[in-house]
This record gives structure tokens, sequence and C-alpha cells, in this order.
């Protein structure tokens, strides 16, 4: 395998939560008197740390969203998340080839470290993903685009950026591995293949991963 470390974002990547947390997000602005489509919510939102919601609507209105906006739309979105997530289709095929290949790899996301674990452990994704596998927008001061967090996990994963390949579904992520100088394949399974331009490559199905890490 020409990389030394496979880097995942999480939702919509690991975990089929995008569908999940753009319908609450949406629907929790909405409101709070911030009207928002879901469409509106995967265009703007998808792939970020919640601090981007918060500068935009501020950025938009000139308005603050309230003081305890994130506690409330994680208290909505893990009672969803126990009824309702997923894990993406074909995932665990492709952790377990990583595994026996002894291929190195990790999460980097920008949701929560909360939202990971409570992910993984509703999908029987924790399995593969201990603590020093899980690396969060929480350990670094900016999220994606900027490509603090992918440097971060690279670096704890003693690889350098050069070396180090990133699955990303969306263009905030691209955006981020590329300034990250790592390579990016873009899942379209949600997102337009235009959106993700700057990619590596780009694949519809987590059966063709494996063909393209190789």
């Amino acid at each position: 395998m020409r990389y030394e470390l496979v880097l995942f974002d999480n939702d919509g990547v690991l975990v089929d939560s995008e569908p999940i947390s753009n319908r609450l997000l949406a629907g929790y602005l909405t409101e709070l008197g911030h009207p928002t489509s879901y469409e509106d919510s995967l265009r703007d939102y998808m792939g970020a740390a919640l601090h981007r919601v918060h500068d935009l609507v501020r950025e938009r209105t000139g308005r603050r969203l309230p003081e305890d906006f994130d506690d409330v739309f994680h208290r909505r979105v893990f009672a969803a998340f126990a009824r309702e997530l997923e894990p993406v289709p074909g995932v665990d095929d492709v952790l377990e080839k990583l595994a026996a290949d002894q291929v190195p790899y990790c999460v980097a996301s920008s949701g929560s470290h909360q939202r990971i674990r409570v992910g993984h452990a509703r999908t029987g994704l924790d399995r593969w993903f201990d603590d020093g596998r899980i690396f969060s927008s929480e350990d670094v001061g900016r999220g994606k685009p900027a490509p603090d967090l992918f440097l971060h996990a690279a670096r704890r994963m003693g690889v350098p950026p050069e070396r180090c390949v990133v699955v990303e579904d969306s263009p905030l992520g691209v955006q981020a591995a590329v300034a990250a100088g790592m390579d990016v394949y873009g899942f379209t399974a949600m997102t337009p293949a235009a959106r993700l331009a700057g990619a590596t490559g780009l694949f519809g199905d987590m059966a063709e991963l494996a063909g393209l890490l190789a």
C-alpha cells in the first residue's frame, strides 16, 4: 500500500449520520428564528464543527445563538442516533481489510469526542477505534477547512503528511486535506462530485475504496 496512514472523516464516511444531524440542525435553527432547510444545512454546515454554525448565524443576522445551543443540539442528535444511526454500508469491510493488512488508520472528525464515541458505540464501530485512533476538532484551535486537525492526527500517529490519505465526504474536509498536503478521496454518496473538486479521486461506494488506496 502506498500510504502509511488512512484518516477517515466520521460523519457520512464511517457512520451514516449526516441525514440525521442536518435534519435536526435545520429544524432547530428554524425553531430559533433562523429559517434553514435541510438542503441549506448540507450546503453550509456539512463537515463543519459547530463553531461554524455560530459564526455564520452571527455573520448573517448579527444575533448570537443561545448559550445552551450546543448542549440542546447534541441531546437531540444523540437521542436520534440511539433510534436511527447505522454504519455506512461497506465500511466494516474496509476497516477489516486495513486491520488485516496492518495499515494504520484513524478518525479525524469535526464532531466532538462524545459524538464520535456515541456513534461508534451505537453502530459497533467502536471495536475498530480505540482512544489512540480518535481525533476531534476539539483537539485543535481551528476546525476544517483549516488543516490543523489532519496535521495533528498525523503527528500523533507518527506519519508525515505526504504519506497520509484522507477519506472525506464534505467540501470543507477536502479543502482541509489539500491544505494539509495529503491525498484525499472524496465519497460522493451524499455530496455531488462537483462539490468535491480538488480531491485526488472520487468514489461512490465503499467497495471501491480499497482499490483506490492500494
